[in-house]
């Protein structure tokens, strides 16, 4: 009977546990980014900084976009001066990534990512995971159901085989639910 209880215990946690489509970012062109409007897509959420070493990054996450957008995927970057390399308004990164990067990527405002002042979703990353970005361009995949998938450091390039082979497996799960559905 104790088995019984506990199972039913895990599986009522594991239901009313939070997953990413709950959290809602301040958008960098005002109004709010929620991740509930990608429910069911891949999101690949990236904290990114313009003075940077990784800031080149941005041209291959824009390229990530361009290539996998169309299937469904959506590639989120969240600028934050948690390292001390952001600019100082979101008014300055908008520019800075428009004019060196051409980007178009949805983009949160400036946006705590670790420590007590994290955002609500990096703090549940953290929880749920034990991820932190530890740096910046650390990446957090998300799957169709909202669940973190995997998360990548600061040295893997958005267009490496080891991002896109999990983005094109989540896609894949994604086109076979809607045939089957």
């Amino acid at each position: 009977m104790k088995i019984f209880i506990s199972v039913i215990s895990l599986l009522i946690g594991a239901a009313t546990m939070p997953h990413a489509s709950q959290f809602v970012f301040k958008s960098a062109d005002g109004g709010v980014i929620n991740l509930e409007d990608f429910k069911g897509k891949p999101v690949l959420v990236v904290n990114t900084a313009s003075r940077c070493g990784f800031t080149r990054q941005l041209e291959t996450l824009q390229k990530l976009s361009d290539t996998y957008n169309g299937d469904g995927l959506t590639v989120l970057a969240v600028p934050s001066n948690d390292f001390n390399q952001e600019l100082s308004s979101v008014e300055a990164v908008k520019e800075f990534c428009t004019v060196n990067y051409n980007l178009t990527l949805p983009m949160t405002d400036i946006t705590s990512v670790r420590g007590k002042n994290a955002h609500p979703f990096f703090r549940w990353v953290k929880e749920t995971t034990g991820f932190s970005p530890k740096w910046n361009f650390n990446k957090i995949l998300i799957g169709p159901s909202g669940k973190v998938v995997q998360t990548f450091g600061s040295l893997t390039r958005p267009m490496s085989g080891t991002i896109t082979s999990e983005i094109e497996k989540l896609l894949q799960f994604d086109l076979i639910d809607q045939v089957s559905g």
